[in-house]
């Protein structure tokens, strides 16, 4: 009985020391999945709604941009579909306080694979680009239908071949699920070689790829603007076009992934990891990305805009026709609309080739 009391009495002091850690621990937690929802929320219906559009034909896009946007929509989507739901799942299913887990394994090799395949995504769209400004008459002899899809092949198919070792829980780097970010995390540290192979065969090519072109993309941009200028041709709505959309696309390239590839740089060398609420912030920002993608690749299209109204007039019309008569949604000038676009891009196509960054020299 003295026993059983004194059990008792030492459980409840040890309770009462470690209630308050793991309050903050599940005020913590709350937070984070609370901010992990929002930002999957946002992403997918960003995305949802790049969808509905691209996939028709949209004024001054050509068919190789649509497969190349079509390619960044869905791996963008893929954070939302995929990366949030799997790691908040896994966060909830299991304790892992063992050893190597099978399933940790799995999710960590899905999380790596869908961000390698948005930065090589990313980085086609930049070389379909430059090849666009500076080979307008080559365009269509080098990026042939066959040589788009294989590109938008690669940056889907290389990813899981690169990072196969991560899904294997003996292979040759360790898993770990982290507290800190919620997040199933290769660690680093126990292969360093393979860790900065990593980096030299996604990030760093990746990051070359898309500085060099939009720089080119941008520089022409800018001397054309000057030749305007001298003439009197320039629009001043339309001056620094170039800069609204080129300088924002690079920007939250390195905004969003350089973090955290210092951060996996850093535990790989180091051993050591970040600050709990740091290491959160820089595995979870590049997720960021694929929401910014929807406001720089898209919202800033003139034309895209267009036809995103047009589709949420049909979409109004088929749902719900008297709220769509209310809001003063009418079917034939939809058809006039429609009409209009089609023969714009039947007269058009082949010079779309150019487009989406022509498209540059043209928004307002």
């Amino acid at each position: 009985m003295y026993l059983t009391l004194n059990f008792s009495t030492s459980d409840d002091s040890n309770m009462s020391v470690v209630d308050p850690q793991r309050l903050q621990e599940l005020t913590h937690r709350s937070v984070k999945v609370s901010i992990i929802i929002v930002l999957g929320v946002m992403i997918t219906l960003g995305n949802i709604a790049v969808l509905l559009v691209i996939t028709s034909s949209v004024a001054g896009w050509s068919r190789n941009s649509r497969y190349f946007l079509l390619s960044l929509t869905a791996a963008d989507s893929a954070f939302g579909l995929l990366v949030m739901p799997l790691n908040l799942w896994v966060s909830l299913l299991k304790d892992y306080t063992e050893g190597p887990d099978a399933l940790c394994h799995i999710v960590a090799f899905c999380n790596a694979t869908v961000y390698s395949t948005c930065m090589y995504t990313l980085a086609t769209i930049s070389l379909e680009r430059y090849i666009a400004v500076f080979y307008p008459l080559q365009y269509s002899y080098m990026l042939t239908r066959k040589r788009t899809l294989l590109l938008i092949a690669f940056a889907w198919c290389f990813p899981p071949f690169l990072l196969s070792p991560i899904s294997f829980p003996d292979g040759i780097i360790e898993v770990h699920f982290s507290t800190a970010s919620l997040v199933c995390n290769p660690s680093y540290s126990t292969n360093v070689g393979y860790t900065l192979s990593l980096t030299c065969f996604i990030f760093f090519p990746c990051s070359i790829i898309m500085t060099y072109a939009n720089l080119r993309v941008w520089c022409a941009a800018k001397r054309q603007r000057l030749k305007l200028r001298k003439y009197n041709c320039a629009r001043r709505s339309r001056h620094n076009v170039a800069s609204r959309v080129l300088v924002p696309v690079v920007a939250a390239y390195y905004t969003c992934w350089t973090p955290c590839m210092a951060a996996m740089i850093y535990n790989a060398v180091s051993g050591s990891s970040v600050p709990e609420w740091i290491e959160f912030v820089v595995v979870w920002l590049p997720t960021s990305n694929g929401f910014l993608n929807c406001i720089f690749y898209f919202w800033i299209n003139r034309s895209f805009r267009r036809k995103f109204h047009l589709v949420l007039q049909r979409l109004a019309l088929a749902l719900c026709p008297k709220l769509a008569d209310s809001l003063g949604y009418c079917n034939t000038s939809n058809t006039q609309f429609v009409s209009g676009i089609l023969d714009k891009n039947s007269v058009h196509e082949r010079s779309s080739s150019v487009s989406s960054t022509c498209t540059l020299l043209s928004l307002a």
